[in-house]
């Protein structure tokens, strides 16, 4: 497990399962854990809808983003988020 993205509204993490990737492409066996701090909810993505989220940050990487940009982007996935959080 890997912290990649932490602001004040989202944490990314990358789950690898198996042999880890080279940081290039996604996650070789695994996805993406992404929580919305707000709304208290975080949803576990692999697979094809992984990949596109990768292909998407990496395209916004390349443009050299800011926090609200990745913020903006991140939120289109939390919104399939159903899972609650609790803290212990």
């Amino acid at each position: 497990m890997q912290m990649l993205y932490n602001s004040d509204s989202f944490a990314v993490l990358q789950i690898e399962f198996g042999e880890p990737a080279t940081g290039t492409e996604g996650p070789a066996r695994g996805g993406y854990e992404i929580v919305d701090k707000f709304a208290r909810k975080g949803i576990f993505i692999e697979g094809a809808v992984a990949q596109s989220f990768h292909d998407g940050v990496r395209a916004l990487i390349d443009k050299g983003p800011t926090e609200e940009a990745l913020d903006e982007y991140i939120a289109g996935y939390t919104t399939l988020a159903q899972q609650p959080m609790h803290l212990h």
